[in-house]
């Protein structure tokens, strides 16, 4: 009896310490497929190898979790809940930035759930486009034809595009970026229990989701986002937040190709001292400021505003060396894109916003500042909003409409942005 008993609790000691199954190879499935985790055998044995950690830190800084690179529980959570199937880090989904170079764009819907009606499946999948055309202007309209811009279906498992879905619960759908061929095809995996309601998984809102991917977004790291990776039920009557409204207007905004040059002059001359005028972009060469805005720059010189120019980058413009990616600079991969950036002369760093946060490069080691990134709201107390643009000038740092001392990190004024335009 006694033998019995040591060998029940030596079993159950045995049971105790056996790692989860979430903690064995789910997590390193979902890092490959979200985070592009190298696929080495080796991984599963070394939980202390630097490409690991780096990608556990990189998916709890998308996130927003703390960044520690260890396997807690409230990254597991996230790692298992439902969610879409396109990369944080896109690899096979898109580029931000490709879209469709046409403002009409036809869909098809093939294999339907067994779940609803087809007649269902067709009002929701109709609906679901038309949150994105409210949007961007653009005309979404159903055809029975195979060679639809936008081919959707329900389908299980592996079924033809290499990337298989996995049964209940994980991955509900994916959909691929603007293109020929599978570019724009959406597929929902038709062993989720799909709904119109709450229960269940509610088609509309996946499918809004993996629309916005269709039309060539990427996913965002603010949960008010129709773009998030993981499943909500959405509750409001606004299903798209204002970043996703900003990014499918920048995306798909209309140019009237049919504007004269001098009367649209004439008219940024006289809108330069609306109340609401912003920048996308400001820049500091010599002793001149730019101003940028769309394809227009407001030249700030001497104390005054001397001229406005149209930035023909298209002709005849010189820019030495090649584009290169931003993890060049350090950055990890899901950063696809900066808010502003600005040089500090001082520190010889060039600090660069997103969100939120910032980054700091050492320009004379060329990398990236150890600790980074930072709270914007830490490091520059009173800037407590999303900087869009920011340069360095004298003593003083001017960000999105803020005055900061950067010696003393402090507020010193606040200014509206065209009163560099002497407005």
């Amino acid at each position: 009896e006694k033998c019995s008993n040591v060998w029940f609790l030596l079993s159950l000691a045995l049971a105790l310490c056996k790692p989860l199954p979430n903690s064995i190879g789910l997590n390193e499935d979902f890092l490959r497929q979200y985070y592009n985790l190298v696929n080495d055998h080796l991984v599963r044995k070394k939980r202390s190898e630097p490409s690991f950690i780096s990608k556990v830190k990189e998916m709890q800084m998308f996130f927003g979790l703390n960044s520690t690179g260890v396997l807690d529980s409230e990254t597991l959570q996230v790692m298992q809940s439902p969610r879409c199937g396109v990369p944080d880090v896109e690899e096979y989904s898109h580029i931000q930035g490709t879209r469709w170079n046409k403002n009409v764009l036809t869909y098809r819907i093939g294999r339907y759930t067994r779940d609803l009606r087809s007649s269902i499946v067709d009002s929701l999948i109709e609906s679901a486009f038309n949150v994105w055309a409210r949007a961007s202007g653009l005309t979404f309209v159903r055809t029975h034809s195979h060679n639809a811009d936008i081919m959707v279906e329900f389908v299980t498992y592996a079924h033809g595009d290499f990337y298989p879905f996995d049964g209940p619960r994980g991955t509900l759908a994916h959909a691929f970026g603007p293109g020929i061929g599978t570019g724009g095809d959406t597929h929902f995996d038709d062993d989720e229990r799909w709904t119109a309601g709450g229960a269940g998984y509610n088609l509309f809102v996946v499918a809004a989701h993996e629309f916005g991917h269709a039309l060539g977004l990427r996913h965002s790291r603010n949960p008010e986002s129709l773009m998030y990776p993981t499943y909500k039920a959405f509750h409001s009557t606004n299903l798209l937040s204002r970043e996703d409204v900003a990014n499918i207007k920048a995306l798909y905004s209309k140019v009237n190709r049919n504007w004269i040059l001098k009367p649209l002059l004439q008219r940024l001359m006289q809108d330069k001292c609306a109340p609401d005028m912003t920048f996308d972009a400001v820049a500091t060469l010599g002793d001149a400021t730019f101003f940028f805005r769309d394809k227009y720059v407001h030249i700030y010189k001497m104390n005054k505003c001397i001229c406005i120019h149209q930035i023909l980058f298209e002709r005849g413009s010189v820019v030495r060396g090649k584009p290169r990616s931003l993890s060049f600079f350090g950055f990890p991969a899901w950063v696809q894109d900066v808010d502003a950036t600005v040089h500090v002369v001082k520190t010889g760093r060039t600090l660069f916003f997103m969100n939120d946060i910032y980054w700091s490069y050492n320009e004379n080691r060329k990398v990236m500042d150890f600790g980074y990134p930072r709270s914007i709201s830490d490091d520059f107390p009173g800037v407590n909003t999303t900087i869009n643009a920011a340069f360095y000038k004298r003593s003083e740092y001017i960000a999105q409409f803020y005055k900061f001392d950067y010696t003393h990190k402090s507020i010193v004024g606040v200014e509206t942005a065209n009163a560099w335009l002497g407005c």
